[in-house]
């Protein structure tokens, strides 16, 4: 039976690991060749020889421009184009508002929005140029949905991730390039582990409590895991997705309604 993306090309931002890896795993899966692009390039590396001989591995920081090129064009190289954009890559950090530092603003706004932005533009550029159209799909989260107290930099982050969905979206569409993002909520990882140490840190509990409170809060009932995003993933990049525009899906168990 062929894939949903059989024949296309994708290139996954962050995808030695986590939800990026998941992506490309099911990217491969429904037939598409994808570009795991990591700042790590050894994992990355490992991680496409465990995916197989569909996964290929680039490296790729998306705070340098050049960086971002020297990708799109190795895809350009490698598959003849860029079909799909996976926008995953993305920083988190949390702290109460007066003690928000302005190294920890300027890197997470540089990765998760300029990086976005930029990673975006270049992508939307080669498609252009191809003319064949794309999907552009960006990772947003439910943090974008609204503020957290200790978590005021990220959020804005990924509101900003929303509303740059929205801004491309209506501008890329009229290439045939749609831009949508899926806003995923509590994901249970290695990410996760990192965040319960910093809400233990300032919430005063024990490792794992918030991490089990936030589970249980889940109307789902349960957090969420990378494969529970894949499905979202893979429609967004098909043809079924094509009248989709400048959409963001909340894939979060219940989380947030809107």
């Amino acid at each position: 039976m062929t894939g949903r993306l059989q024949g296309k090309s994708a290139l996954i931002t962050g995808s030695a690991r986590g939800i990026g890896r998941a992506f490309a795993e099911a990217y491969v899966r429904e037939g598409a060749t994808v570009a795991i692009a990591d700042i790590d390039l050894d994992r990355a590396t490992r991680t496409a020889e465990e995916i197989g001989p569909a996964a290929y591995a680039v490296r790729l920081d998306v705070t340098d421009q050049a960086s971002i090129d020297a990708a799109v064009k190795a895809v350009e190289d490698r598959a003849g184009g860029l079909d799909i954009l996976v926008n995953n890559a993305a920083l988190f950090d949390l702290a109460p508002i007066v003690e928000i530092s302005r190294e920890s603003f300027d890197r997470l706004l540089s990765i998760n929005v300029a990086g976005t932005l930029f990673m975006l533009q270049a992508a939307a550029k080669s498609m252009i140029a191809r003319g064949k159209g794309g999907k552009i799909i960006n990772m947003a989260s439910q943090a974008g949905r609204r503020g957290e107290a200790l978590v005021a930099v990220y959020c804005a982050t990924k509101a900003a991730v929303i509303s740059l969905t929205q801004s491309a979206g209506l501008d890329l569409i009229k290439h045939g390039i749609n831009v949508n993002a899926i806003a995923p909520g509590v994901v249970d990882g290695e990410h996760w582990d990192g965040v319960d140490a910093l809400f233990a840190k300032y919430e005063n509990r024990s490792r794992g409590e918030k991490k089990k409170l936030v589970g249980e809060a889940v109307p789902f009932g349960r957090m969420g895991r990378a494969e529970d995003l894949t499905g979202m993933a893979v429609f967004l990049a098909t043809p079924e997705a094509d009248y989709i525009v400048a959409q963001t899906y909340n894939v979060d168990g219940g989380n947030w309604m809107s």
